[in-house]
């Protein structure tokens, strides 16, 4: 049974269009900007015939379009708000997709690795020759760089073949299932359950129903800890709201905590996700909402205190999936 106390949920904070995949920014995305800038310059001086074919190749319209598209790893950033697209035998890059680490978490491992990595042998270095000791600071160091890499992890799920589950969006623990004001869904009321995600959780969001979206909105803000009880209204949070082939509307929300600063949201409006999938990350310890309508036909699976997992654990199940 779903608690009538209804709690204020609205933000604080004005909400804002999502102009690229991570609207917060952040030093490690403008470094990745700058660094796909000076990229596409480097190929139109050098490799005039590999933009061309590129161009060739590029598939969909973009009506517009302020985004300087060469080739696929130019739309990771604005991929969210760009028509274009390339099909898999022209995409060379397609690889990066394997690697077993979140594909917007790649930047943060490079640049953590950069930094780490000269350290670290050098601190070793001296640890051989003249200062044993050191092997502690060492150890302290790789172990850190370590986690630095782990926590962009990206596990495979197989999402179960349950078309009335909905599945958890995130990876972490249950801390929620009530009742809150929600503008948008019939008479401003939705049901909601959030997820508490720690530094150790991996940090991916997956599609917890398969839907079409209608609408992204972020929202900037403060950075409490997720477990405070006011981080839903002050803190930076970001919104995407799709629609079920019935025209129920979910609305999944990635707040940020004390050391998430960092929101990705990589799906297009209109465009169709399906349960289970990748559609964006949380850059460190934070917090997932996800809403349904107040009155929605659905049985609880899950209770407060439960721990989950994104893209397996099933949180309920409705009785009218079509």
């Amino acid at each position: 049974m779903v608690p009538a106390v209804v709690h204020h949920e609205p933000p604080i904070a004005e909400a804002q269009p999502c102009t690229h995949v991570q609207p917060g920014g952040g030093r490690v995305y403008e470094l990745e900007a700058a660094w796909g800038r000076m990229r596409r310059r480097w190929l139109r001086i050098l490799r005039a015939g590999y933009v061309l074919r590129m161009e060739a190749a590029r598939q969909g319209t973009c009506d517009g379009c302020t985004h300087d598209v060469i080739d696929s790893r130019d739309l990771k950033l604005v991929r969210n708000v760009c028509g274009y697209w390339f099909r898999p035998e022209d995409d060379r890059f397609r690889w990066r997709d394997g690697i077993p680490l979140a594909r917007y978490g790649l930047a943060e491992v490079m640049f953590s690795s950069v930094l780490c990595a000269p350290v670290l042998g050098l601190v070793v270095f001296h640890a051989v020759r003249t200062h044993p000791a050191l092997w502690l600071l060492a150890g302290g160091l790789g172990w850190l760089w370590f986690q630095l890499i782990w926590f962009f992890r990206d596990p495979t799920r197989k999402p179960p073949p349950d078309p009335d589950a909905m599945i958890s969006p995130a990876d972490g623990v249950v801390t929620h299932i009530d009742e809150v004001v929600a503008p948008g869904f019939p008479g401003d009321r939705a049901t909601r359950i959030s997820i508490y995600l720690s530094v150790w959780n991996v940090h991916l969001s997956r599609v917890p129903r398969s839907g079409r979206v209608k609408q992204m909105r972020y929202f900037r803000g403060a950075f409490l800890n997720a477990r405070h009880r006011d981080c839903v209204r002050r803190n930076e949070q970001l919104w995407l709201d799709y629609e079920e082939p019935n025209g129920r509307l979910i609305r999944v929300k990635q707040i940020s905590g004390a050391l998430a600063r960092r929101l990705v949201c990589a799906v297009r409006v209109g465009e169709d996700i399906k349960a289970g999938e990748r559609y964006g990350l949380i850059k460190y310890g934070s917090r997932m909402d996800v809403l349904v309508p107040t009155g929605s036909p659905i049985t609880w699976t899950v209770k407060v205190g439960d721990i989950v997992a994104a893209g397996t654990t099933v949180l309920a199940r409705f009785e009218d999936t079509p």
